[in-house]
């Protein structure tokens, strides 16, 4: 190939390879097992117990992770569950192994028991890019992670702005990018392995902090995207302010940095929530429109001459009487 045919090649297209969803929401759930994912797991359980008990209407949908039982709170009459994947939950097993032992587990086996969410809703399968419902027909939608196990978030949230009705709730948690949390995944992406290194013989994959799910979509992004769609940020929270840590005891004993954290550093929560109304400017009636008569228009008035009329004094023999005596010859 020669050097002008060379140039006249167009540059390679270069795509981002994220997991599959399956694998993607797996690799979340057995993390979740581990004592920071059921910290983590808490804090979304309350803050979303407390978002959605006063949200009334007739239909609710969550989108992804079944460990979390985002509608258990909400009154609604028809709730479902959906998935983007097949989901069947692993058998309880008798017992559990220890602590240590859940970073090296395969992703299909469950370090410990855990009790089934509740399904007393239908669980659909479907994608979260072309959900099956019509249009302005949901109250409310739960993505629990959802956009950050997406290959499309921008596909997904403008799909979840189409079934929503007017004032309808989106509820939305993620991961804070601009956390220790997320501080920790990058440096050990960057690094390899965190704290022990290995020669390049033996490499070994990193060892990550957090499920490597994708991207992790900030705060204020996430604000920005809602705007765009006509979403009203309604409420908004940060959690988890503990350091990245394995351990259960150790998460423990940093309990104490809950309260300062929440208080004088906010916006470093390694996690967030995000409640949004959908809103739609109606119009105004004002009735119809009744066609107005024209008046007949009066006519012009003419200007006259209003100034008086003055004689000359030369005018004849009037001119002379007037002055008192006898007209002169």
């Amino acid at each position: 190939m020669t050097r002008a045919s060379q140039d006249d090649d167009p540059a390679p297209i270069v795509e981002s390879v994220l997991p599959a969803p399956g694998l993607a929401a797996e690799e979340l759930a057995a993390w979740l097992r581990t004592p920071p994912g059921q910290y983590l797991l808490g804090w979304e359980q309350s803050f979303i117990d407390t978002a959605v008990v006063d949200l009334f209407g007739f239909h609710a949908v969550q989108l992804g992770l079944p460990q979390l039982e985002g509608l258990r709170a909400n009154r609604m009459p028809h709730r479902w569950l959906a998935m983007d994947h097949p989901w069947v939950p692993a058998p309880a097993m008798s017992a559990g192994p220890a602590v240590s032992d859940i970073r090296t587990m395969p992703l299909n086996v469950q370090a410990e028991p855990r009790p089934l969410p509740k399904q007393d809703a239908v669980a659909l399968f479907c994608e979260f890019d072309a959900l099956p419902f019509e249009a302005n027909s949901l109250d409310l939608v739960v993505l629990p992670h959802t956009l950050e196990l997406t290959g499309a978030p921008h596909r997904c949230l403008r799909e979840v702005e189409r079934v929503l009705r007017p004032e309808g709730r989106v509820v939305i948690l993620g991961l804070n990018p601009a956390s220790l949390w997320a501080l920790r995944q990058n440096l050990a992406r960057v690094n390899g392995r965190m704290f022990h290194r290995h020669p390049a013989a033996d490499a070994q994959p990193p060892r990550l902090f957090l499920p490597d799910e994708g991207e992790y979509i900030g705060y204020w992004r996430l604000r920005d995207w809602l705007r765009l769609l006509s979403f009203d940020v309604e409420r908004a929270a940060f959690g988890c302010y503990r350091p990245p840590l394995f351990s259960q005891a150790w998460l423990d004993r940093w309990q104490w940095i809950e309260k300062p954290g929440s208080k004088w550093w906010t916006v470093l929560g390694a996690l967030y929530g995000v409640v949004a109304v959908k809103r739609v400017h109606g119009m105004r009636l004002v009735g119809l429109a009744r066609k107005k008569t024209r008046g007949a228009k009066a006519a012009p008035a003419v200007a006259l001459n209003q100034q008086p009329h003055r004689r000359s004094p030369l005018a004849g023999p009037a001119a002379g009487h007037g002055a008192g005596g006898p007209p002169r010859p």
